[in-house]
């Protein structure tokens, strides 16, 4: 991977937050393309379909909007209490965190053969927000700037309305690729392969970057950025 630190404070964990920016992609094209107009991972992307929703045009539902925001506010303040009692490094978070939405993400992609059910749909639903309201608490945690791998609004703008250092634009432009390509994989997959591809590509995603950051917390230079 190539380092978009500006410093040695982050280490490699702005590379592994990309890698998350990824399987953020995956599962929202996933999510959206399969089980109806919902995200899993952007949640001001549901609170607009949501109203929409609630305004009765769209053809958005309810349930699955308000099922996704809920889920994913549990996934989140479960990962944040967790992440409150902050371990000795924020690699074994971030290693952690990743490991446990793995999981999640297994169990989600193991589920999808029986996707016809819109019992299953849902319980894909609420797994897949669970596991992302996860991700976005330990990430916030982590405090690695322009990488919330979810939301890039922000980022986008940042890349023209301020003037920055040449590895800080090069954050911003690799979380906006990143998420990009996330999705484009996704589609790709959903066109060409079984339905639960994109699923099994973000838990792989997941399982090296709980491998790989918990290796690197183990190396010489593991202090300089825990």
């Amino acid at each position: 991977m190539w380092s978009m630190t500006p410093s040695r404070e982050h280490g490699p964990l702005p590379d592994f937050l990309v890698g998350l920016t990824v399987v953020s992609g995956l599962v929202d094209s996933f999510s959206y393309l399969t089980l109806g107009h919902v995200f899993v991972a952007n949640m001001t992307g549901n609170v607009v379909f949501l109203g929409f929703a609630l305004s009765g045009t769209g053809e958005v539902s309810v349930v699955d909007s308000l099922l996704a925001l809920l889920a994913f506010v549990f996934g989140a303040a479960i990962a944040g209490r967790i992440a409150a009692k902050r371990p000795p490094h924020r690699g074994h978070l971030l290693a952690a965190g990743a490991a446990a939405q793995a999981l999640l993400v297994l169990i989600a992609a193991v589920t999808t053969s029986a996707l016809h059910s819109t019992s299953v749909r849902l319980t894909l639903i609420a797994l897949l927000a669970i596991a992302m309201g996860g991700q976005n608490a330990v990430v916030r945690r982590l405090g690695v700037p322009d990488l919330t791998t979810t939301v890039i609004t922000r980022t986008v703008a940042g890349l023209v309305a301020d003037s920055a250092a040449r590895p800080v634009l090069a954050r911003r432009l690799a979380s906006v690729t990143a998420l990009l390509t996330g999705a484009l994989l996704g589609g790709t997959l959903l066109r060409w392969a079984p339905i639960g591809a994109p699923l099994w590509l973000a838990a792989t995603l997941l399982l090296a970057c709980a491998a790989g950051v918990y290796r690197m917390t183990r190396g010489p230079a593991a202090e300089a950025w825990r």
